[in-house]
């Protein structure tokens, strides 16, 4: 596949893994951040062994074993706003993972899980009533 190709493809999906929360660098301005559009999102999230929730459950599990709260917690929205998880769902993967990393490194994504599960509905709130009038 063309560098373009992969640029276009894994802007796409980061677009959508991310649904708008976390900001697209141009092209060019960050070697980092190519790299990333390139490999990461134009060539492994768009492998079609694992779907999208599968990918976002893996990665859920990798950044609560680290304790990045701040990570988790875009990861944990951008999994509510695409309907990849319920909020029950949401909370029970940090059941689920106090058991295998340990709950000092679970219990302070309680409180984030918590905000992102309100920061949605909120939205989706919003979105409700600028509809209806």
């Amino acid at each position: 596949m063309a560098e373009q190709d992969r640029w276009e493809k894994g802007l796409a999906k980061f677009k959508e893994v991310y649904c708008g929360d976390v900001v697209a660098l141009p092209r060019g301005s960050s070697d980092f951040f190519d790299l990333m559009i390139e490999n990461l999102f134009g060539e492994v999230w768009t492998r079609e062994a694992l779907d999208q929730r599968d990918r976002r459950m893996l990665m859920l599990g990798a950044i609560a074993a680290m304790g990045e709260s701040m990570t988790f917690g875009i990861q944990i929205k951008a999994a509510l706003k695409n309907q990849e998880l319920t909020p029950d769902q949401a909370r029970e993967i940090l059941v689920h993972m106090s058991q295998y990393v340990g709950y000092p490194r679970v219990a302070p994504l309680v409180g984030v899980v918590e905000q992102k599960i309100a920061e949605v509905a909120q939205a989706a709130e919003k979105s409700r009533n600028e509809t209806d009038s």
